[in-house]
């Protein structure tokens, strides 16, 4: 392997991972930005529905976005498709809130079983938008 290939390689690999932890950092922020609940401080007391549902989300948006960077063509397409990633995972968000209405108020009490469901229902909808990502 020449020595040219190898630094090609590691730049592509450092700006690749760099564009990724800024866009999984954009994308935590904005999510625990537009639930009405505090998730690190419902974490933090040890609440298990709000640790299933944000873990969900991350790994939800993290499938999504793992898609993105290895069907990508250039680091502008990946951040491309990173956004589109982040977008529709906050729409996974909303498509909760009309499933269950009261989901809102369910995480903050501690109802495990909305927790899961929403953290499934992010990481269901970060698969098959990383399928969808593939061409």
């Amino acid at each position: 392997m020449s020595e040219q290939l190898v630094a090609h390689g590691l730049i592509a690999f450092f700006s690749h991972i760099a564009a990724a932890f800024v866009l999984l950092a954009i994308f935590v922020v904005i999510y625990i930005r537009i639930t009405p609940y505090r998730e690190i401080a419902l974490i933090r007391a040890g609440n298990v529905a709000a640790a299933a549902s944000l873990s969900g989300a991350v790994l939800g948006y993290c499938t999504a976005l793992a898609s993105a960077i290895a069907n990508s063509v250039s680091l502008v397409d990946m951040c491309f498709w990173g956004v589109v990633a982040l977008v529709i995972q906050l729409l996974a968000f909303g498509v909760a809130r009309l499933l269950i209405p009261g989901i809102v108020s369910d995480i903050p009490d501690n109802k495990i079983a909305s927790g899961v469901f929403l953290g499934a229902l992010s990481l269901g909808l970060g698969m098959l938008n990383a399928a969808c990502m593939t061409y």
